[in-house]
């Protein structure tokens, strides 16, 4: 078993293994996105004024912070699980420390009663489960053939959609803020568990592990665009048209009541989220299993990115309740094809297999970089420069150019 650890997987893998892999990081998102969609903009409403600033404001800078420590997290323990040699595996322990400190960090936020506790509490959330996502997410390219990789990766990205529903479900039901983030903890402890206990991990031999020094384990963050032109047109796809959807969600529960007037916003954010996630269901597994089978990439990435960016422009242009419910459900076809299809190109312009998980941990900063971009440029889009129509507007420029960039990817169909 150690060997097989650092090599290109090449057996298929079966339901059960893909079902818990899902269910964890389904879990995961569960985590974050109970608070980042109707939580801490709850939070936020309630602490602002004793802060001095406005709600819209206020929620950028705790998502913003909460952000930058994703960057970091990211990659950094996705290193230190390229390099862990336990009796456990090298993805396992830290699939089981992040999820724990994350349900602890989500806990704090529900009794949090000043906003450095918010803050604080964001940060810890950020960290702890950034820890046991670059874990699951590495163990893709660690289990998966690449003529596989598609499929898998619509199971996850449905997952991930179901976890959005599930935390947004959660922080609109369970009745207070402190119950939420306590059934948004509970979920993700019971969501890993069958997969850290009926699936054992890859052990890396102790031979196979890099001689450790700071200096070798820091500069192996450093992946050169001109050696590795391919990840970095992958990266700047994934980053740009990621911005784009942040800059579409972060102010959804603020956009609904101030702009559309919806009579009870908290249940339209709980609605819109609904209809994305059925509509993303029923395109993030057949796009992944239709791009293996045809073994192409780059063409679902590239229309799947325009349909998002068209949606997007509906929001723009079409603010009304059936707009957004049109919009919404456009977005989810869109997103769902990308995730899956988007993941599976990622994990085959990976540069080494000793890398897997701090390669990819940087590929997922492009999913936490644009939460630190979108609050800089929404904040000031929405309060000086437009209002939510230059907001959408922008949001679909920068998809559209996303989409239109992964044609300069040359090692991958």
């Amino acid at each position: 078993m150690t060997a097989l650890a650092l090599e290109e997987p090449a057996g298929r893998v079966g339901r059960g293994w893909t079902a818990a892999l899902s269910l964890a990081n389904g879990a995961i998102w569960v985590g974050w996105y109970g608070p980042l969609q109707i939580l801490l903009a709850q939070q936020a409403e309630r602490f602002a004024p004793g802060a001095g600033l406005s709600k819209e404001s206020l929620l950028a800078w705790v998502t913003g912070v909460g952000a930058v420590v994703s960057l970091a997290a990211n990659p950094l323990f996705g290193a230190l699980s390229d390099r862990t040699v336990s009796r456990f595996g090298r993805r396992t322990p830290w699939i089981v420390a992040g999820s724990a400190g994350g349900a602890l960090s989500l806990l704090l936020l529900g009794a949090a009663d000043a906003v450095w506790v918010v803050f604080a509490g964001w940060c810890l959330v950020q960290l702890t489960l950034n820890a046991a996502f670059a874990a699951v997410t590495a163990a893709v390219p660690d289990r998966v053939p690449r003529s596989q990789r598609g499929a898998v990766g619509g199971w996850l990205g449905a997952a991930q959609i179901l976890g959005v529903v599930v935390g947004t479900g959660f922080a609109t039901a369970a009745g207070g803020i402190g119950a939420g983030y306590a059934a948004c903890a509970v979920f993700t402890l019971i969501g890993v568990a069958p997969y850290v206990l009926r699936h054992p991990d890859l052990r890396l031999a102790p031979a196979d592990r890099p001689a450790w020094s700071w200096r070798r384990f820091a500069a192996g963050f450093r992946l050169s665009p001109r050696a590795h032109p391919d990840l970095a047109w992958a990266w700047l796809t994934r980053f740009l048209v990621n911005l784009s959807n942040a800059l579409v969600l972060l102010y959804l529960f603020y956009y609904l009541r101030d702009r559309l007037h919806h009579a009870d916003p908290e249940t339209g954010v709980l609605v819109l989220t609904a209809v994305n996630g059925v509509t993303l269901l029923a395109t993030v597994v057949v796009g992944g299993v239709w791009s293996d089978r045809t073994g192409r990439r780059k063409p679902f990435v590239l229309w799947s990115g325009v349909l998002m960016a068209a949606a997007t422009g509906l929001l723009a242009g079409w603010q009304t309740w059936p707009g957004a419910l049109v919009a919404a459900a456009l977005l989810g076809v869109g997103f769902g094809v990308f995730t899956s299809v988007d993941f599976a190109l990622m994990t085959d312009v990976l540069p080494t297999a000793h890398d897997r998980g701090k390669d990819l941990g940087i590929v997922n900063v492009a999913n936490a970089l644009p939460q630190v971009a979108a609050p800089a440029l929404a904040a000031p889009l929405v309060n000086h420069l437009g209002g939510y129509r230059s907001l959408y507007l922008v949001a679909a420029a920068l998809g559209l150019v996303g989409s239109l960039l992964v044609r300069r990817i040359r090692g991958v169909a």
